[in-house]
């Protein structure tokens, strides 16, 4: 899954494992470019060893970035890979000799083997990632016993330091998978809640019509049949069809009504529990007590869309939803509804969603007013609604 740019937490989190791993592509252009900087006298060994360093290098670097990238194909990621272990068997002719004839002996390729190993754990399962370090240690040591260096010493440069750079490089990689995995949970609860919800309305209408649009059809061909021998008795029985179809589009209207008209009170619980279940601790205060029909409608249509912003538009850890009833300096007698959340990133005040607009719109027909404010990171929702129309 993509990551998702506008989450600046995010993106800084993705620039961070992406600066780890800069530092591990550093060291493999280091370690093994100071044997052929500093001990290789050799010109052609100078432009073969800088040719297979950087064929490393490259590749692995191509390789890292696609483990660091959600969304990437993964005919793509294994390209990476491949091209990174083809670059690392090329390089053993090209930079295995370098530096090999100077006084100090400079392990050139044991260190291009411990890059090897510091990555392919992020590359590949875990089986797999163990059999290529056992076998790059063991082409280290055959590399420095060919080369007149000791294979002892390859091995454990190989070995040590790629274990020492998985640790060091590995685990922001590993945390940075987790916070993806952390979010796309996130993101299936709330679908899931959606779901969950759209589930039990449909078993309320398949309830309600099933026993009736049974019925319907039963004495609709009943009538059909009647309609030739029976006249009278046919017409009797459309009249019960056209009562009963008209009994269940009105029981049909009122579940409507009630699924759209819920309880306001139930209301901010139900979207309480959809933020909990997603992550974000939400509290929910005060009781308006019995409020008209219509003012009710509209404050529980505000919550429903305050908490729809909560979960897709902004990256809150708590949500508080506040109900309060009194008089206003005029002695009208209102409610008011606070939402306010952390989430408000780059929002600004008064900038509404076409959902807050609507409400907005909606509102107002009952005199009703909504404001949004943001200050420190706390993005409010305020909707205030008069009970009794001044």
């Amino acid at each position: 899954m993509p990551t998702d740019t506008r989450d600046p937490r995010l993106g800084r989190a993705r620039a961070a494992v992406l600066g780890s791993l800069v530092v591990a592509v550093a060291s493999t252009l280091a370690w093994p470019g100071i044997g052929v900087v500093r001990f290789e006298a050799r010109p052609l060994w100078q432009v073969l060893g800088c040719a297979g360093i950087l064929a490393v290098a490259a590749t692995q670097a191509a390789a890292l970035y696609a483990a660091a990238t959600p969304g990437l194909a993964e005919r793509t990621r294994r390209r990476f890979v491949v091209a990174f272990l083809v670059a690392t068997l090329v390089s053993v002719p090209l930079a295995a000799p370098v530096a090999t004839e100077s006084v100090e002996g400079w392990d050139t390729w044991a260190w291009l083997g411990a890059a090897v190993i510091g990555s392919v754990p992020l590359l590949m399962r875990t089986a797999l990632a163990a059999a290529v370090s056992v076998l790059t240690t063991a082409l280290s040591a055959g590399i420095g016993a060919v080369t007149g260096g000791s294979p002892a010493t390859f091995a454990v440069i190989t070995a040590g330091m790629g274990v020492s750079l998985l640790a060091i490089h590995g685990l922001p990689v590993v945390l940075w998978h987790l916070v993806l995995e952390a979010r796309d949970g996130r993101e299936a609860r709330a679908r899931l809640a959606i779901t969950e919800e759209r589930l039990r309305f449909a078993r309320d209408v398949h309830d309600l019509l099933g026993h009736h649009l049974s019925v319907i059809a039963l004495k609709a061909e009943l009538a059909q049949r009647l309609a030739a021998v029976d006249p009278e008795r046919a017409g009797r029985e459309a009249g019960e069809v056209r009562e009963l179809a008209a009994a269940a589009l009105a029981e049909m209207r009122e579940v409507v009504h009630g699924y759209r008209a819920v309880d306001l009170g139930a209301q901010m619980d139900a979207v309480a529990r959809v933020l909990g279940s997603s992550g974000v601790r939400c509290t929910v205060t005060g009781d308006a007590g019995p409020l008209p029909e219509a003012v009710a409608t509209g404050l529980a249509a505000t919550v429903r869309e305050a908490g729809t912003n909560v979960l897709r538009h902004s990256r809150a850890t708590w949500c508080r939803i506040d109900l309060v009833r009194g008089v206003d300096a005029l002695g009208v007698d209102e409610v008011r509804l606070t939402v306010a959340n952390d989430g408000a990133g780059e929002a600004r005040p008064d900038a509404y969603s076409s959902g807050l607009q609507g409400l907005s719109d909606r509102l107002a027909t009952s005199g009703g007013r909504l404001r949004t404010d943001v200050t420190d990171g706390v993005f409010t929702l305020d909707a205030v609604v008069p009970v009794r129309a001044p």
